[in-house]
């Protein structure tokens, strides 16, 4: 935290983007007090630092409840997001044990299917690492160009409207904001980091990375338990004149 601290009091703009819930992600950067928008929901999402939500891509509703009777033939019961909250047909213990890791409330509606009125920001399945490749693999089949999918964590399957990325996330906000590509560092580690990291000509992938997001990094900094990126901005920082 202390890093980015040090980077927002130097005047760069420190921008989070991440698969997480925009009441999620608000409650984990409060420490670091940064005061700058937020990119959630694998970029459907950007929201200011007053709440206010300014870019949102959900899934189309059609197309929503296609994808989530396609998956609950494959034996899955997809989270549900919609207006920053999360919905599931019944408190499973792998919709449990996700809501405790995001620190959210989970609400239950008996049937997501029948229930999905609005379009949803996006869908979660959660599950076993191996079987959950299986699912992805077959959904992209299915879906193609429809639907944008990809693992957050291994255990974490996330559908979203085709076309919503991290990069896409970012591209949107450098023109709110005004800051460019040229001038920009971006960091990752997940397999839905991949368009982040890709999006400026610096793109850092920490050591423990997936081997997709080191394949289009520009450099590979010590790993996450080593504090890696803290290491680059602190780098970054004593190296500016």
């Amino acid at each position: 935290m202390q890093a980015l601290r040090d980077a927002r009091d130097a005047g760069l703009h420190v921008i989070v983007v991440t698969g997480r819930m925009v009441q999620s992600v608000r409650r984990f950067l409060e420490p670091a007090e940064l005061g700058e928008p937020v990119i959630c929901y694998q970029g459907a999402v950007v929201a200011d630092a007053d709440g206010k939500w300014l870019r949102h891509e959900p899934i189309p509703l059609e197309l929503a409840k296609e994808a989530l009777a396609s998956l609950r033939d494959e034996g899955y019961d997809p989270n549900v997001y919609i207006d920053d909250e999360l919905y599931v047909s019944h408190l499973s213990q792998a919709a449990s044990d996700y809501a405790g890791f995001q620190e959210v409330r989970v609400h239950e509606v008996e049937d997501t299917l029948e229930w999905l009125t609005a379009p949803p920001t996006k869908l979660v399945c959660v599950g076993d690492p191996d079987e959950l490749d299986g699912v992805e693999a077959r959904a992209k089949q299915a879906f193609g160009e429809r639907l944008y999918i990809s693992k957050s964590l291994p255990y974490f399957l996330e559908f979203a409207q085709a076309g919503v990325t991290k990069g896409a996330g970012l591209e949107f906000l450098s023109e709110h904001m005004g800051f460019t590509r040229e001038r920009t560092v971006a960091f990752g580690d997940g397999e839905n980091d991949i368009e982040l990291v890709d999006w400026p000509p610096y793109g850092v992938a920490v050591e423990n990375a997936h081997e997709r997001v080191k394949a289009v990094a520009s450099w590979v900094c010590p790993s996450a338990a080593e504090e890696g990126v803290a290491q680059v901005i602190e780098a970054l920082l004593d190296s500016k004149p």
